[in-house]
């Protein structure tokens, strides 16, 4: 992708497009604590591009292990 056009967030939807999963299978990843949380924005709850990138990047990491590694970084 083109870094000048990387959304900043996206959806649950594109979020489990990027990793080629359904909507559905992305859903229940998050309910299980396997996602990054997300960001709620006015009623939706959105993914931090960048964020996503770094956690796949990171070996997708379940929730916890992935805040106690951002932590790290911080």
């Amino acid at each position: 992708m083109n870094r000048a056009l990387e959304p900043l967030a996206v959806s649950a939807a594109e979020a489990a497009a990027l990793l080629g999963v359904s909507r559905s299978t992305w859903y229940d990843w998050h309910d299980a604590g396997k996602t990054p949380r997300g960001l709620k924005i006015g009623g939706r709850r959105l993914w931090d591009y960048a964020e996503l990138q770094r956690w796949v990047s990171a070996g997708a990491p379940p929730r916890v292990k992935w805040a106690a590694i951002r932590g790290a970084r911080k």
